[in-house]
């Protein structure tokens, strides 16, 4: 059999042929998978991880780095192999509006045949830890299947499907697994709503897939559209699907090892702490929605896809902060606001906490202006921290300079602004234990006074077009 689009399996053999895979033989599943992926995300060249021969599993295997690098990045959103990061962001814009408007175009392709069905195990036999769960951090409450899954939900009333990317703790030994949807999410919202009309929700679940479906799961979809279907805005071409015969819900074709089955308000079990993609652990346990699992379907020796995040840089911090970057740009200009010349998403902040935009400067009030906008986006206003609007000589990009931006451009007691009981999260952890899930942001204008413009004073470095002059002169002596 052929293997379907969106494969797994396919996006290894290629991430191969790129030279950026690593295969790693014999890791414990226990720790020792997290930190050898924890160390790879700080290396230099981070490579994609393929882990086999797991320490007590004689089958099942483990992806990590799937999108950590711009070749990676950029194979995965089908915008070429070759990208660098300002190239890749560059491609980026304007795309997500584009695959957002032609999603229904792509209705997904019901197969009645895929790799995924070669093994079918019923509800009252499955054991999810009869697969290589890793545990990834060392304070972690249990092992965690979903860090790159794909949980797909359904409104009950258009029956529109959503896939969001929800940690998952593994439970009650291997037989279930609670489900940490994110509350204000779009698959949150239809679990809820499914309660408010059944008394149940019905879930697919995904554990190992193309990244592709790992990068849309995580970002803003717009609501009302699939994620599945905008996927095949991205490609070009219909995903193929397999139906749940308990749920009626998708499951990708593609897909390595996914679930089937029901959530139900009442039944809840404890679940956490978890290395956060804030960089810290989120709190004490607490019960989380767990998913009576159905129906378990996998291929042979199946790759789970592993997504930890934990303290920047972690698995797909690259990722949030390329895709955010474009989006936010996309986003400001498309509010009709003039003069924004580049946005940028810090992996520092997790591609949320702290955005820098940069602006040529057109009017008083203009740096303000950008800045409140930047902040309560919709790709940026969920647990953003710091918007910083500096200047078009500024790359907002580069931290170093956006840091000296705020060093010498402005004056803490009247550029920066505090905006209150925003968008927060349970998984802030400034965040008291049982408050409401607020938080305030600050908008620093680090922009050259607009009353100051034409005598503010002159920055000290050569001028660009004669530092390239030089340096092809005398590469010899500076690369």
């Amino acid at each position: 059999m052929d293997e379907p689009v969106l494969s797994l399996r396919a996006f290894i053999a290629t991430v191969e042929s790129f030279g950026e895979l690593r295969e790693v033989r014999g890791a414990h599943w226990d720790l020792e998978i997290g930190a050898i992926a924890e160390l790879s995300y700080r290396a230099r060249r981070p490579r994609a991880l393929l882990f086999s021969d797991i320490t007590g599993y004689p089958s099942g295997r483990v992806l990590t780095g799937t999108t950590g690098s711009a070749r990676r990045l950029g194979h995965t959103l089908n915008l070429g192999d070759e990208h660098t990061d300002a190239t890749l962001v560059e491609a980026l814009r304007g795309q997500p509006s584009r695959w957002s408007a032609a999603a229904r175009n792509y209705p997904l392709a019901v197969v009645g045949d895929a790799p995924l069905l070669a093994n079918e195990v019923p509800g009252d036999e499955v054991d999810l830890l009869s697969f290589p769960v890793p545990r990834w951090h060392g304070e972690d409450g249990g092992r965690f299947i979903g860090t790159g899954c794909l949980v797909v939900t359904s409104d009950p009333d258009t029956g529109v499907h959503n896939g969001g990317c929800y940690r998952m703790e593994v439970q009650d030994n291997g037989r279930s697994a609670t489900i940490a949807a994110v509350p204000g999410k779009h698959g949150a919202q239809h679990i809820q709503a499914w309660f408010a009309k059944e008394g149940q929700a019905p879930v697919t679940v995904s554990f190992g897939h193309h990244p592709l479906l790992l990068a849309l799961g995580g970002t803003e979809v717009p609501r009302g559209v699939s994620e599945l279907e905008y996927a095949g805005a991205v490609l070009g071409q219909r995903v193929p699907v397999v139906i749940g015969p308990d749920t009626g819900l998708p499951i990708p074709a593609g897909s390595e090892l996914a679930i089937e089955g029901w959530l139900r308000p009442d039944h809840k079990l404890e679940e956490g702490p978890f290395g956060e993609w804030t960089g810290y652990y989120s709190g004490s346990r607490r019960a989380d929605l767990a998913i009576d699992i159905t129906r378990l379907y996998h291929r042979d020796n199946p790759i789970i896809l592993g997504a930890p995040p934990g303290r920047p840089p972690h698995d797909y911090s690259y990722m949030r902060t390329v895709m955010k970057s474009a989006m936010i740009h996309d986003e400001l200009v498309a509010t009709g606001v003039a003069g924004v010349t580049g946005a940028w998403a810090h992996e520092a902040g997790g591609g949320r906490l702290f955005v820098a935009v940069a602006l040529e400067q057109r009017y008083a009030g203009h740096a303000r202006q950008v800045g409140v906008l930047a902040s309560q986006l919709p790709a940026a206003a969920y647990m953003n921290r710091y918007v910083v609007v500096v200047d078009d000589d500024i790359d907002p990009s580069d931290l170093d300079q956006v840091i000296w931006a705020m060093s010498t451009r402005t004056d803490p007691a009247t550029d920066i602004e505090i905006l209150h009981r925003s968008w927060g999260s349970k998984l802030d952890p400034m965040l008291p234990e049982g408050a409401p899930l607020f938080n305030s942001r600050a908008v620093i204008d680090a922009c050259r006074p607009w009353e100051r413009l034409a005598t503010f004073p002159k920055v000290a470095e050569s001028d660009p077009s004669f530092l390239r002059e030089i340096h092809e002169r005398w590469k010899h002596v500076i690369d």
